[in-house]
């Protein structure tokens, strides 16, 4: 850790380092809306054509300047091109999501084999996300009473990746369907580093105007009223409104 991170900061310094807080106009605020409610989880519509590297490192930028508790950024970032490396993954995928279909209701399984799991090998980069448990010792700031903040920081390192993505005009699938001890040997990741993320990344054409998997009616969205609590676990308030003022702009 470099010195001048274990000296406290005068309160001079901190005020310099302060600037302006105020809320973006409404064409900006509409981009961010847009982009939260448009971005997609895509999984067969990757195009063929490669993502240059100046859009991938934007993209990996955004996920890097995801907020992490006590600022400790444990993710890393493998960026996979590699066609055998890809395909390597896409078999332990196939035994994954057989074994998957299995645990299912037998009522179901049909419907899981018609769905769409993952782009492994059309999307031109898969991009696998860790967390290094112990980049900044056995607790961290913020992690004493509450030790997986890492892996839900990386978490948030994945969306802001993915809202990236959108703005960029490129998709992004979450292959969920892997076990982590495979994923680890193909990919050489240590054992003390956890696997959170594996996605395919690329170009699309097109992308549903819902989630794919409400599109093919596996599930729907719950209603957000449905979701909110006031002070304490169970406790319905005040009616809410859907936010329509957010989603007519860019859901027509």
């Amino acid at each position: 850790m470099a010195k001048d991170t274990m000296r406290p900061i005068a309160a001079d310094e901190a005020a310099e380092a302060l600037g302006p807080a105020a809320p973006f106009d409404a064409a900006e605020r509409a981009a961010v809306y847009r982009a939260i409610h448009t971005r997609r989880d895509v999984r067969n519509e990757f195009l063929g054509e490669d993502v240059p590297q100046d859009i991938l490192m934007r993209i990996l930028d955004a996920a890097h300047h995801a907020p992490s508790v006590g600022f400790m950024q444990p993710w890393n970032f493998i960026v996979i091109r590699d066609r055998a490396v890809r395909g390597a993954v896409h078999d332990a995928f196939l035994r994954a999501a057989a074994a998957e279909e299995q645990m299912l209701d037998p009522a179901r399984r049909s419907h899981y084999r018609n769905l769409k799991l993952e782009g492994i090998l059309k999307a031109p980069v898969n991009i696998c996300v860790t967390c290094d448990r112990s980049r900044h010792g056995a607790t961290g700031l913020g992690r004493t009473q509450q030790p997986n903040t890492d892996l839900l920081s990386t978490a948030c390192a994945v969306q802001n990746l993915w809202l990236a993505a959108r703005v960029e005009g490129v998709g992004v699938g979450w292959v969920s369907i892997l076990r982590e001890s495979e994923l680890r040997d193909i990919l050489g990741v240590p054992q003390d580093i956890a696997v959170v993320a594996y996605l395919c990344v690329g170009f699309v054409e097109r992308a549903y105007s819902k989630p794919e998997l409400e599109v093919k009616r596996w599930a729907s969205r719950l209603p957000l009223e449905s979701l909110v609590f006031e002070d304490r676990w169970g406790r319905g308030g005040t009616a809410l409104a859907p936010p329509q003022s957010c989603l007519n702009s860019f859901t027509k």
